[in-house]
């Protein structure tokens, strides 16, 4: 019977082995997966950030007296930047939600300028940030499901355990003030 029991605890111990492992390596994929959904977020706000300067001296060259819109979408675009590199999830989508309110307020503007609104310029710039926009929202669900699954195994029984013990952390959501959720409209249609 002793040797029955020291087989059977040799095989309690590696069970447990296993199943730390298989929950580590879980753990680790599902992190993978948020910067993986992060970097998605990421690539295609700086392509908006990037598309902003075009669009600002577009609708200056036809709107000169719009000047505080223009100056606040600039202004926002540089406190985006500033978001950016503080890796403060939290921060950087409350400035993404802002910079969005903003450019639905210059498209808005831009309809008062029927030349504006016919500039080929133009129309290719608002067609390149509405797909933008689209694929930030793709983005940041892929992104938000990911940091879902993380959490729920940093925070589980049993998988909390190897959590707390690796020092795995929750993820942050990336969410838009409720105010600023709503897609910009840029169809001048």
């Amino acid at each position: 019977m002793d040797g029955y029991g020291f087989y059977i605890f040799l095989g309690l111990i590696a069970l447990t082995l296993v199943w730390a492992v298989r929950t580590y390596n879980s753990l680790i994929l599902s992190r993978q997966r948020v910067e993986e959904g992060w970097s998605g977020i990421d690539v295609q706000l700086r392509r908006r950030s990037n598309l902003i300067p075009n669009l600002v001296e577009t609708v200056k060259a036809f709107a000169s007296h719009e000047e505080g819109t223009l100056t606040k979408v600039t202004e926002l675009r540089r406190q985006s930047a500033a978001a950016e590199t503080s890796g403060d999830t939290a921060k950087r989508a409350a400035a993404e939600g802002q910079m969005s309110g903003a450019l639905m307020h210059l498209f808005a503007v831009a309809e008062n300028y029927p030349d504006l609104k016919a500039n080929q310029n133009f129309l290719d710039l608002q067609n390149d940030l509405s797909e933008i926009e689209e694929e930030i929202q793709l983005s940041r669900r892929y992104y938000n499901g990911a940091a879902r699954q993380l959490n729920v195994a940093v925070e589980s029984v049993p998988s909390n355990i190897i959590a707390n013990f690796f020092k795995f952390e929750k993820a942050t959501y990336f969410e838009m003030p409720e105010e600023d959720r709503a897609v910009p409209n840029v169809s001048f249609s």
